[in-house]
C-alpha cells in the first residue's frame, strides 16, 4: 500500500469551537506496576463520544480485547446525565492542567485512582490497550498490534489520513484484500478497525463506489457482522452507519451518513466537547 492519494481530511462529528488543534496529553500505559500508570483492572475509565469515528476504533477495540469490563466507559452525549458526565470529565481535565480552559477532547483514557487524563491521544490509547490490558496468554483474543506488523499497522493510519473516497485508494484496497482475508494478512489487526471505521463514515456517493467492489464490499460486511463492530452504542432517535447497515445484502440500499447533536440544554452550553 504504497501509492500516494490526494490530501484531504475526514469530517469530525463534534466540531471544536476553539481555534488551533486542541492540546494533547500524551502520557502512557507501562508494563511495569513498580510506578506510574500501569495496566490494572478498573483502574481507567474511558469517555467516548457517539458519532466520533475516533471514540468507534476505540469501543471496537475495546470489545475485541474483552476489556469492557475492566475498563469502564462513558458515551457523551448520553441520554441522561449528560451534564454530569461532562463535568467529571472537565474535572478531569483541571485536575491534569491547572486552569485548563480548552476544549474537553474525547476519546479520553482517565486514572480514576489519580483523577487525571492520561490520554486524549488517540493511536496511543489504542496501542497501549492493544499492548498492556489484553491478555497475551489468551489464545482466544486477536493480536491488534503484534511487532511484526507494526509498522505497517502505522503505514495503514498514515494512509487513512488522505483521500480514502476516490477511485485509486479504494482500488488498491480491492488489490490488497485479493487474496487475504484482512488488510495486512491472514489476521485481524488494529489496521483493520482503522479501515473499518474509515470506511464506515464516508459519505453515501463514497460508499456506493465501495459497494461496487465485491472484495472490499465483502470486507466491510464479514466485518460489521462482528460483535464487536455490529453491537456498537447508537445515538437515540438517530440512525448512524453500522455494521448492521453495512449488512444488508441489498448493495442499493446504502445508509445516509447522520451526524449527532452534542449538548442540547442551555446549562450544557459552556462546556466545549471536542472529538
Amino acid at each position: 500500500m504504497s501509492e500516494t492519494f490526494t490530501q484531504t481530511s475526514f469530517p469530525s462529528t463534534l466540531r471544536d469551537p476553539h481555534p488551533g488543534p486542541p492540546p494533547h496529553f500524551r502520557a502512557r500505559i507501562g508494563a511495569d506496576p513498580g510506578g506510574g500508570y500501569y495496566p490494572a483492572a478498573h483502574r481507567y475509565h474511558l469517555y467516548l463520544s457517539l458519532g466520533c469515528p475516533l471514540s468507534l476504533r476505540v469501543s471496537i477495540t475495546l470489545g475485541l480485547l474483552g476489556l469492557e469490563d475492566s475498563v469502564s466507559t462513558t458515551f457523551l452525549p448520553s441520554p441522561a446525565g449528560a451534564c454530569d458526565a461532562l463535568t467529571a470529565l472537565r474535572t478531569a481535565y483541571e485536575t491534569t492542567w491547572h486552569h485548563y480552559d480548552g476544549p474537553l477532547t474525547v476519546p479520553a483514557l482517565c486514572d480514576v485512582w489519580s483523577g487525571r487524563v492520561v490520554s486524549n491521544h488517540t493511536p496511543d490509547i489504542l496501542d497501549d490497550l492493544a499492548l498492556h490490558f489484553t491478555d497475551q496468554d489468551n489464545a482466544d483474543l486477536p493480536r491488534l498490534r503484534p511487532a511484526a506488523l507494526a509498522a505497517d499497522i502505522d503505514a495503514v493510519r498514515e494512509l487513512l489520513a488522505e483521500d480514502l473516497a476516490q477511485d485509486p485508494a479504494l482500488d488498491l484496497l480491492e488489490r490488497q484484500l485479493a487474496s487475504q482475508p484482512y488488510v495486512l494478512g491472514e489476521m485481524l489487526t488494529a489496521a483493520d478497525v482503522d479501515l473499518w471505521v474509515a470506511l464506515v463514515h464516508l459519505d453515501a456517493d463514497a460508499v456506493r463506489r465501495v459497494a461496487a467492489r465485491d472484495r472490499l464490499w465483502s470486507y466491510v460486511r464479514r466485518l460489521g457482522a462482528h460483535p464487536a463492530f455490529h453491537d456498537i452504542p447508537r445515538t437515540e432517535g438517530k440512525r448512524e452507519h453500522s455494521g448492521q447497515d453495512l449488512c444488508s445484502s441489498d448493495k442499493d440500499c446504502v445508509v445516509d451518513q447522520s451526524r449527532v447533536t452534542v449538548l442540547a440544554g442551555h446549562e450544557c452550553q459552556r462546556q466545549a466537547l471536542a472529538c
